[in-house]
């Protein structure tokens, strides 16, 4: 049996989950990065994407969009302080796809290049997990 660790899941609005899980996924601005008990400790940004929770059965993962945040390991476990979180089976089109307008209008508003770059990441990053979750 695989062993347990202390997750913690915050949005400004809630706390989300905080249990015992098996295994996390976090989608890491370098990179998707798995988290297990006794991970090493780091601290990580987190980009706009579904993160993974493995509940203490093991079974099926649960998916959460996240938007922005930070990831922490520390040897009592795993904290994901995120700007915003939402059960993937909360999501729906409608709310998505205002995310997606919002971001393209952010896009066309664009100053400078680093703003240009940022707003066009978070739509791609959008479109990508409109993809991912909501089938055509």
């Amino acid at each position: 049996m695989a062993e347990l660790f202390q997750f913690e899941l915050v949005s400004p609005e809630r706390q989300l989950l905080s249990e015992q899980v098996v295994e996390v996924i976090v989608p890491g601005t370098e990179g998707e990065f798995g988290v297990l008990k006794n991970h090493s400790p780091f601290m990580s940004t987190i980009k706009p994407g579904l993160l993974k929770v493995r509940a203490q059965d093991g079974g099926a993962l649960t998916e959460y969009f996240v938007r922005g945040g930070f990831a922490d390991v520390a040897p009592g476990g795993l904290t994901v302080l995120a700007e915003q979180a939402i059960p993937v089976a909360d999501l729906d089109r409608d709310e998505l796809a205002q995310q997606i307008k919002n971001a393209e209008e952010d896009l066309k508003d664009a100053k400078d290049d680093d703003s240009r770059l940022k707003a066009s990441d978070l739509l791609s990053q959008l479109n990508d997990v409109q993809n991912a979750i909501i089938p055509a």
